[in-house]
């Protein structure tokens, strides 16, 4: 078994993108044993669709593309990072009652929060940033290396 499994995609920065990445994220984690349907592949599956929006909506047409990386740590830390070229870093904003949005960090903070995890944010080499999550693997089954990616 090896240490380490990785995937990645990178999207256009498009609304439509944000569905992509969360099933092919939903796809990856089945191949590595965690099945559709379990409270963890939902969490991971919502934190994904809420980091994608983001880099979609926050980036002002300034990040063409997004993309996602997914890592499996010897079968102890499942990592997901979305990275955009913007230099804008997220910030915690106060979610009034009355707004539609603005709630996507507080929702992936309390999910990675739950689930027994950690979030940071790291810079790319070309000014942009990844935001990473990292939740512990609690999965019986062995992780099955991805083949094409």
């Amino acid at each position: 078994m090896a240490d380490h499994q990785e995937a990645s995609v990178t999207l256009p920065s498009d609304p439509a993108s944000v569905a992509a990445a969360r099933r092919y994220v939903a796809e990856v984690l089945s191949e590595w044993g965690l099945p559709d349907g379990t409270d963890t592949a939902d969490s991971v599956r919502l934190i994904v669709s809420e980091l994608a929006t983001n880099a979609v909506q926050h980036t002002f047409g300034q990040s063409p593309t997004f993309t996602v990386d997914i890592r499996l740590e010897r079968e102890e830390w499942l990592r997901v990072g979305v990275t955009d070229s913007h230099p804008r870093w997220p910030k915690r904003l106060p979610a009034a009652v009355q707004q539609d949005n603005g709630r996507g960090m507080v929702i992936i903070r309390w999910l990675t929060a739950e689930a027994g995890g950690r979030l940071s944010v790291s810079p790319t080499e070309d000014g942009g940033k990844t935001v990473w999550i990292a939740l512990p693997w609690a999965v019986g089954a062995p992780a099955r290396t991805r083949t094409g990616c």
